[in-house]
């Protein structure tokens, strides 16, 4: 759900609902299970919009895309009941056309998992002309929880103020992932 604020009270609001699964062969596919009407004010979704709430605050760093980020230490802290330690994430170098995640991760100290991260995808674009394009990224903070033995993204939440050539978006946002279902691998029967 995301919603646009005018001081304490909800303005707009864009709400969708989304089963995702993944093929056989690992293709993820998208089934919306129920969409409104958005009424957001003063801002619109896009295409790369969409793609930050799917790829962003689920953020994993894998060992394919670790090469792309600077880490650094940044020390350690208690959360949720856990001992941490505390990394500053930020892209090597910006590629055209491609998105990054760039804040702070939040490392359990035994399983060596992240279970936070606050941060937002970069770059972005600001207008240098006054009928340019602006593209502006709110800071999110996402949480996981244990499932299976594994820690998965279970929240992410905005509470941001988007700063526009002319004017101010206060924005919220909530995203939860739920309803986690190991996959069934798929199994071919031998022909005779």
């Amino acid at each position: 759900m995301i919603q646009t604020m005018e001081g304490t009270k909800v303005d707009g609001q864009f709400h969708e609902i989304t089963q995702v699964s993944y093929d056989d062969k690992g293709k993820r596919q998208e089934k919306v299970t129920f969409g409104e009407i958005s009424t957001l004010r003063n801002v619109s979704l896009t295409a790369t919009d969409m793609e930050d709430i799917r790829v962003f605050m689920p953020w994993i760093l894998s060992t394919d895309i670790a090469p792309e980020y600077k880490l650094t230490y940044a020390g350690q802290q208690h959360v949720d009941d856990l001992d941490t330690y505390v990394f500053h994430v930020e892209p090597l170098k910006e590629e055209k056309d491609r998105r990054y995640f760039q804040g702070r991760v939040w490392v359990d100290n035994r399983d060596f998992q992240i279970v936070k991260l606050c941060g937002k995808s970069v770059p972005e674009m600001i207008a240098k002309k006054k009928h340019q394009q602006v593209d502006v990224r709110p800071t999110f903070a996402g949480y996981r929880q244990l499932v299976d033995g594994m820690w998965f993204p279970t929240y992410a939440r905005v509470d941001d103020t988007l700063h526009f050539n002319v004017n101010s978006v206060h924005l919220r946002e909530i995203v939860k992932f739920k309803d986690y279902k190991r996959a069934t691998p798929v199994t071919t029967a031998a022909k005779p």
